[in-house]
């Protein structure tokens, strides 16, 4: 067993049987049961888990670290270098959890030393020709549908959705259970739970179908739709909806959590409901 302390992640020294037509480094750390079809590259300084599936002409290149079960489709680049040019050549890593799908022509970049890493959390979903740029969060279970854009430095929480098409600003957060309609040029940040669409892009209601399907219940479901509407409804500025909620809403996990997200919202948030 060799471990990468640093980032916490291990890898199993196995010898596996590749095709001859495979480039594959011999320091490059590959688990057991893992298939690396024809043409495809992993280079030095790369750790892929058990049980993974690599692509004909994929490139897994140095500084990756790949979970278990994942599987990456033919003509993805994944852990090239950033697109910054600040980038130094400095040591990065991109840290790819379990039981994540890189589709087709997928582009993911490791980070700088503004942080060290790019992150792709468990379970992941990024359909074919997604690019994610250097220092991005991307948490468990989310779907980044056919050619979603995301510049550098991009948070996103668990669970969200975002639809084909979508490019998004540097810096931006988009929080947890968000669903974001395909198309839409995202610049300002989305807190967690909520639907956004149209151009400018808007508040379009509570994800309430996403959240019942996650267990949320109906309860719940009423009490974020209260939180937003006094947010995005009613005409507030966000300093005074804060206050609103902050006396009026009864408490919770998720108010707080809301609360959170809206105080550390340097990019400033999505624009409230106009009606079309």
């Amino acid at each position: 067993m060799i471990k990468d302390k640093k980032n916490g992640v291990t890898g199993m020294t196995q010898k596996n049987d590749f095709h001859p037509m495979t480039n594959v480094h011999p320091n490059a750390i590959v688990g057991k049961n893992t298939v690396i079809q024809p043409f495809a590259t992993i280079e030095d300084n790369v750790i892929i888990g058990e049980n993974c599936w690599i692509g004909a002409n994929a490139v897994i290149m140095s500084g990756t670290r790949m979970g278990n079960n994942c599987r990456v489709f033919p003509g993805a680049v994944v852990g090239a270098i950033p697109q910054d040019l600040k980038f130094r050549n400095e040591y990065s890593t991109l840290i790819i959890g379990n039981n994540v799908t890189i589709r087709e022509y997928c582009t993911i970049n490791r980070g700088t030393d503004a942080t060290g890493t790019t992150r792709i959390g468990d379970g992941c979903l990024l359909m074919a020709y997604v690019h994610v740029a250097h220092d991005c969060v991307i948490k468990r279970g989310c779907v980044l549908a056919n050619n979603v854009t995301l510049a550098g430095h991009i948070e996103i929480g668990e669970y969200a959705v975002l639809g084909g098409m979508t490019a998004v600003h540097q810096f931006v957060r988009i929080g947890k259970h968000v669903m974001v309609g395909g198309g839409s040029l995202v610049r300002k940040d989305i807190p967690p739970y909520v639907k956004a669409a149209r151009e400018p892009l808007s508040y379009a209601g509570l994800n309430s179908v996403g959240l019942r399907r996650r267990g949320f219940t109906n309860e719940l479901i009423h009490h974020l739709q209260d939180i937003y509407r006094i947010l995005f409804v009613r005409g507030h500025n966000t300093r005074r909806a804060i206050e609103i909620i902050e006396t009026t809403v009864r408490e919770s996990e998720e108010k707080e959590e809301i609360l959170a997200f809206l105080q550390e919202a340097d990019r400033g948030l999505m624009r409230g409901f106009k009606s079309l």
